[in-house]
C-alpha cells in the first residue's frame, strides 16, 4: 500500500538548517502588493456557484477553467460534483452536469464538434454537448481523471491517476490502445501528469519516476525506459530519492528542427530530453517540488525608432512549485536559472500567460500578476479565500474560481506611459 502526500497546494516545513537552507526555502511573510498595490487588476464580476452542501472533505477547488471565446462561454469544474457552463458576461448558468464525484479536472473544449471533455474523481472521462450538457459518452477508468485530454485527428489521449494512458476514438469513446505501469510503492505526491503531443509520439510521465514516449498510432514504445528518479539520485551522489513522482505534464518544443521535451521530477528538478531516445540534454536540479511547467514565448520585435537591432524572440521555461516558488529558466542555455521568486506561505497554481504577464493563484493570498522576464510582482488582489484552481484568460478578461466557491472575473489595465 502506498501513502499519498498532498503537497501540491500545501506549505511544507522542510527539515533544513543553515543559511543556505533559509535562502532556498524561506518565504516572505506577506506579499509586496498587500501594502503597495499596483492597481493593474480589478474584479468586475463575482458569482457564487457551488451547490449546497459543499463536500467538507474537499477544502480546495482544483482543476482548471476552460474558455470558449467564440460563443462567450466559461466552463468551471467544481468539488460539488458538477461541471458548470456559464455566460462570460455575467456568469449566469447555461447548464450544469452532475457526476458521482468531485470534478477537479482540466476540461477541454473541442470546437470542431462543439463538445466538452472533462474528468471526475468518480473515475469517468466524460464527453458532453457544449450547448446543452447532454452526455455523449462516459469512459470508465476506475481512477481519478484530473488532467486535460489532448487530441490528434480522430483520437483523444487521456490519463488516470492509476498511471494509465488511454487512446480512444473521439466520436464514440471506444478504446484504441492503452499503456499502464504499476504505481510506485511508498510515499507519493498527490496528483498525476497529463499527456503531451509530439509529431509522432505522445509523451507521458509516471509516478514511479519514468517518462515514456509512445506511438500515436498503436501505443508502441518509442523510447527505452527513462528513469528520472535514477537521474536525481545520480545528481545527489547516490542519496536515495524519497519522492519518485514526475507529476508535471511534459512540454514539447522545437529547437533546431527537432523536438525537445521538458519535464520535472518532484525531487529531481527540471529536465530537457531529446525526442529520439529520451536522452538528457540538460538538467536543472535546483527546482525542487515542481508540479507545473509553462513555456512562455515572446516574438521578435523591431526597434521602435527603426534603428538598432530591436528585440529578439525569447523563450522562458516557467516552473511552479508549492515548495520552492516560481522559477524562470533559459531553455536555450542548459536550463540556467534566470530568476527565482519565493511565494508567501501556502501553495500556488500553474502560471497562465495573460497580456504579457503571468497570472498565478495562491492558496492564502489570492491572485498574483508576475513579469515573466524577471519574476517581479506587478500586482495582486487578496480575494478573501485562497485559489487552487488554475485561472483562464483571454484578451483583457480572466476568470478564477476561489476555494470558497466563488467565480471571479478579472480585468487587467495596461500601464500608461
Amino acid at each position: 500500500m502506498r501513502a499519498v502526500v498532498a503537497v501540491a497546494f500545501v506549505s511544507i516545513a522542510a527539515p533544513l538548517t543553515g543559511c543556505d537552507a533559509l535562502k532556498s526555502y524561506a518565504n516572505p511573510e506577506v506579499p509586496i502588493w498587500v501594502n503597495h498595490p499596483g492597481n493593474a487588476l480589478s474584479i468586475p464580476l463575482r458569482r457564487s456557484l457551488t451547490s449546497e452542501p459543499r463536500p467538507t472533505k474537499e477544502p480546495y477547488e482544483r482543476g482548471r477553467i476552460e474558455l470558449d471565446p467564440a460563443h462567450r462561454r466559461v466552463f468551471v469544474p467544481c468539488s460539488d460534483g458538477g461541471l458548470y457552463a456559464l455566460r462570460v458576461e455575467d456568469a449566469t448558468p447555461i447548464w450544469r452536469f452532475q457526476t458521482l464525484g468531485p470534478v477537479q479536472s482540466e476540461p477541454f473544449y473541442d470546437s470542431d464538434d462543439n463538445s466538452l471533455y472533462f474528468g471526475s474523481n468518480d473515475g469517468g472521462l466524460y464527453k458532453v454537448d457544449a450547448d446543452t450538457g447532454t452526455l455523449k459518452f462516459r469512459f470508465d477508468t476506475r481512477a481519478e481523471v484530473s488532467r486535460r485530454i489532448v487530441r490528434k485527428g480522430e483520437t483523444i489521449y487521456f490519463v488516470s491517476a492509476n498511471d494509465t494512458l488511454v487512446a480512444a476514438d473521439r466520436a464514440t469513446g471506444k478504446m484504441k490502445w492503452t499503456q499502464h505501469r504499476t504505481p510506485a510503492f511508498g510515499m507519493e505526491i498527490a496528483g498525476h501528469a497529463g499527456p503531451a503531443l509530439g509529431e509522432e509520439s505522445v509523451y507521458f510521465a509516471y509516478s514511479d519516476g519514468n517518462v515514456m514516449a509512445y506511438s500515436l498510432v498503436d501505443g508502441s514504445e518509442r523510447w527505452p525506459q527513462v528513469d528520472l528518479s535514477a537521474e536525481a539520485e545520480q545528481a545527489t551522489g547516490g542519496e536515495p530519492v524519497k519522492y519518485l513522482d514526475v507529476d508535471t505534464t511534459p512540454i514539447v518544443d522545437r529547437e533546431g528542427g527537432a523536438e525537445v521535451v521538458y519535464v520535472a521530477a518532484y525531487q529531481g528538478g527540471v529536465f530537457a530530453l531529446e525526442s529520439e531516445g529520451g536522452s538528457r540534454i540538460w538538467h536543472n536540479e535546483k527546482v525542487i517540488g515542481a508540479n507545473e511547467l509553462l513555456l512562455w514565448e515572446e516574438p521578435a520585435r523591431p526597434a521602435v525608432d527603426g534603428k538598432g537591432p530591436g528585440q529578439p524572440a525569447r523563450k522562458i521555461l516557467i516552473a511552479s512549485s508549492g515548495l520552492t516558488g516560481l522559477w524562470g529558466l533559459d531553455p536555450k542555455d542548459n536550463g540556467r536559472t534566470l530568476w527565482h521568486r519565493n511565494l508567501p506561505e501556502g501553495g500556488m497554481t500553474a502560471p497562465v500567460p495573460w497580456q504579457g504577464t503571468l497570472l498565478v493563484g495562491t492558496t492564502r493570498y489570492g491572485i498574483f500578476l508576475f513579469s515573466p522576464l524577471d519574476g517581479a510582482v506587478i500586482d495582486g488582489i487578496d480575494t478573501g479565500t485562497g485559489i487552487a484552481m488554475v485561472p483562464a484568460a483571454f484578451a483583457r478578461r480572466a476568470f478564477v474560481f476561489t476555494n470558497g466557491g466563488t467565480l471571479l472575473g478579472l480585468e487587467v489595465s495596461t500601464p500608461k506611459p
